[in-house]
């Protein structure tokens, strides 16, 4: 396309400015509540996204908003209510009323957090749910309460191919874990899709119009889509082919993503009586019907086994151990899950959240669709 009449096709760097963490929240928090959810939940849901745009996890952030705000009408309930509708010992179920999935994921790890320093384990499922963002943000909120917290969810999208097929059958079933290093350090968190991507990097990469890696978007042949526009029209458009599971093809071992992917369904979803999205997919009277996504939380108190002072010291001896591992590449250090995040974390916490141009004015359109001022100014 010519640049001059496509904006993603400018260069980063004319089109990317950083924006106030606090705008963010201020704009989203507007936006939902302008779609009818409750000021609390708004708030909850606000501070979710933004954390995400503050750890890097731009794919996960407020570049979801003009994506939910199409699914409005579409099995979508903005203003949904989630209720917890069963207690078994240390275990909850949650309906989230096919509403957004970050109000009802907060409190059933809210829930499980309570419950685990109860009995030293706990587990809270959801349906009926929808996108809930990063599924690590959650995690995070055992971390930081010093217990180990687990994630898993189902999805809606159909978009990983499993290993030897042709068409995507599985989501992009993200994992998390989240652990404490103990008091001053940043805790040890693992939050990944088990495809080789998630569909939404895809996204941020079209929106940005830069080339998608070889091994993360496949044709209906298998042959490796690496054009921004064509990878995200075969994800978003159903134009053919899909993600790889993590491992990118068989002979690196995508067996193993295709696996924690399945896997990540049947206790995101199956255990809690959320959807299979293929499933739903197939049946056209199911087009605009509720997502019914499935998460699941598990939390473990460190204080009921080896206690938390020894297993905070142990966490932080391996990671100290694996930083001081001599690299490959010198200027290339070896890291443990969650570094990257934390030093995101303090760059954006002082310099603000980039945000692409073609996003803003997405945003911008959002927000005139709603009604409500937009409020987003760049800090550069």
């Amino acid at each position: 396309m010519n640049s001059k009449t496509h904006p993603a096709t400018q260069p980063a760097e004319e089109q990317e400015r950083r924006y106030p963490a606090a705008q963010l929240r201020e704009q989203i928090v507007a936006v939902l509540q302008a779609w009818g959810m409750s000021a609390a939940h708004a708030e909850v849901t606000a501070r979710l996204m933004v954390q995400t745009d503050l750890l890097g996890v731009d794919s996960h952030g407020i570049s979801m908003l003009p994506h939910y705000d199409r699914l409005r009408g579409k099995g979508l309930v903005v203003a949904a209510e989630p209720v917890r509708v069963r207690r078994f010992g240390a275990t909850s179920l949650w309906d989230g009323q096919a509403g957004l999935g970050h109000p009802v994921a907060h409190a059933a790890m809210q829930d499980a957090i309570s419950q685990a320093r109860l009995h030293g384990i706990a587990f809270a499922g959801v349906r009926n749910s929808h996108h809930f963002g990063a599924a690590g943000v959650y995690a995070r909120l055992a971390s930081e309460a010093g217990l180990i917290g687990i994630v898993t969810s189902s999805a809606k999208g159909v978009l990983v191919v499993p290993t030897r097929a042709s068409v995507p059958v599985l989501g992009t079933n993200p994992i998390a874990w989240a652990v404490p290093a103990g008091e001053g350090r940043d805790d040890v968190v693992l939050d990944i899709a088990t495809s080789t991507s998630a569909a939404n990097k895809v996204r941020v990469r079209a929106l940005r119009d830069q080339p998608i890696p070889a091994g993360w978007v496949v044709d209906e042949g298998g042959q490796p889509v690496e054009d921004p526009q064509a990878a995200h029209a075969r994800l978003f458009e159903r134009q053919g082919g899909g993600l790889t599971p993590l491992g990118s093809n068989e002979t690196l071992a995508s067996h193993k993503g295709y696996g924690l992917g399945l896997f990540a369904q049947i206790v995101g979803a199956s255990l809690n009586g959320g959807a299979f999205a293929a499933a739903t997919a197939a049946d056209p009277s199911l087009a605009d019907a509720p997502a019914n996504i499935g998460h699941s939380f598990i939390v473990i108190d460190p204080a009921a086994l080896v206690g938390l002072g020894a297993f905070t010291d142990s966490v932080a001896g391996m990671a100290d151990f694996l930083h001081g591992v001599v690299p490959a590449d010198p200027e290339l250090p070896v890291l443990v899950p969650g570094d990257l995040e934390a030093a995101h974390w303090r760059e954006r916490q002082a310099g603000g959240v980039p945000l692409p141009g073609l996003l803003v004015e997405q945003l911008r359109a959002v927000s005139t669709r709603a009604g409500v001022p937009f409020v987003l100014n760049p800090v550069d």
